[in-house]
């Protein structure tokens, strides 16, 4: 019922009224030519200020399209958080997050995605699913993955996608990421660690079993392709649960935002960061866009990498965390 009130009656709605403007131009164009041809007078038909109105508008769509179409899904957006916690104190972390590559035999930002991620130098490299819509871009998939550097390792989990369509394609393969389904694992630098938990998106909640192993002196994050679990994390000891899957609507608006998030939670939680009780949930606008018969378009939902520098809340004098003068969550963007 959520779903239904919040995306797909005003995604409709949203589809209905375009549909009008542009059944409505036709049929004035339409009225138009018809009485050219039959050299009947045309007045001012086209120039009246309805007339204006609807052109504005039917014009306005078409540049819209134009730029979801080929100028947003390529303008990638670097978004930069800084955590402290009080569970480091020599050092920190950089983690580095991307989520829904959907990648096509048609290559967009993939090569580009590994330079800049290269660029950001991250500890940590961390992919929230959903991989392919094509299965002939395997080798471009593989080749992107591969080339990611980072020294303390590379983390992937499926997302529903991976699961319903690929499910029996060793997706990661001579990529470097270890692909986690129902895991818990410690990773250490400087002798200080954080954990780390991934969790297949088709497993869902009969997986929790993989939280319990996660220590509650150490800052944890969980890795699952959805928000579907955000519900059941009050038990555990877990400070960032990273995913994606909404694609930020792909399509949202200018103050409404996301018409349509494919999410069991609708709009509430559609992307960016949230602070759900004492845990900061992450929600992945992308990279890639949702395949087989939707159209490959971006309008409101710029394709994204995030970057998380997990920091010591009250550094030593001694160490050299990255940003040790903040104090509380704050957000860097990036635009190119």
């Amino acid at each position: 019922m959520r779903y239904t009130l919040t995306c797909l009656i005003p995604a409709t709605l949203f589809l209905g009224c375009v549909a009008a403007i542009y059944l409505l131009e036709i049929r004035l164009l339409f009225k138009w030519f018809r009485r050219r041809i039959r050299k009947q007078p045309t007045a001012r038909m086209l120039t009246t200020r309805p007339a204006a109105i609807l052109h504005a508008l039917s014009v306005t769509g078409l540049l819209c399209l134009a730029w979801a179409y080929f100028v947003e899904p390529y303008r990638l957006e670097i978004c930069t958080f800084t955590i402290p916690t009080d569970k480091l104190t020599n050092t920190s972390f950089r983690i580095v997050q991307i989520s829904d590559l959907h990648c096509e035999k048609k290559s967009r930002l993939e090569p580009r995605l590994v330079e800049e991620i290269n660029r950001l130098k991250p500890d940590l490299a961390v992919f929230t699913g959903d991989a392919l819509n094509d299965h002939r871009a395997l080798d471009l998939l593989r080749h992107t993955l591969r080339d990611i550097i980072a020294p303390l390792g590379k983390f992937a989990v499926r997302g529903n996608v991976d699961n319903r369509r690929w499910k029996d394609i060793p997706l990661f393969q001579n990529t470097g990421f270890i692909e986690l389904t129902m895991d818990a694992l410690t990773v250490e630098k400087d002798t200080e660690n954080i954990g780390l938990c991934g969790i297949d998106e088709a497993l869902g909640r009969r997986s929790r079993q993989a939280l319990k192993d996660l220590r509650p002196e150490r800052f944890n994050i969980l890795l699952f392709h959805t928000t579907a679990l955000v519900d059941y994390m009050q038990p555990y000891p877990l400070d960032l649960y990273l995913c994606g899957h909404t694609h930020g609507g792909q399509v949202a608006l200018p103050l409404y935002g996301a018409l349509v998030t494919q999410s069991i939670h609708g709009k509430k939680y559609e992307a960016g960061l949230y602070k759900v009780g004492s845990l900061c949930l992450y929600v992945n606008r992308g990279i890639g866009m949702t395949g087989r018969w939707a159209p490959r378009i971006r309008f409101f939902a710029r394709p994204e990498i995030t970057v998380f520098d997990i920091v010591p809340a009250d550094p030593s004098p001694d160490s050299e965390p990255r940003n040790p003068s903040r104090t509380k969550i704050q957000e860097k963007t990036q635009w190119n």
